[in-house]
């Protein structure tokens, strides 16, 4: 199992909103294709699938805030 967390950001930005999941739960991902879309103060960007397999959970909602290193979503 494959945790997808937030990646470090721009300096002092320690968390992002997630505003877009191009997947659902159960929907198969590739590794490096768009699987959600995060939006900070400064900016708003695609974040990529670490990994390819079957998008088993999100745990964190759209118009929900992670903070950097949270889990957002798991693949299996």
């Amino acid at each position: 199992m494959t945790e997808v967390k937030l990646p470090p950001l721009a300096e002092g930005v320690d968390k992002a909103s997630v505003s877009y999941w191009h997947h659902s739960v159960g929907d198969n991902v590739k590794e490096g294709e768009d699987l959600v879309e995060l939006v900070t103060d400064k900016a708003t960007f695609n974040m990529p699938s670490p990994a390819s397999g079957v998008l088993k959970e999100i745990t964190v909602n759209e118009g929900e805030e992670a903070k950097v290193g949270q889990v957002l979503a798991k693949i299996g």
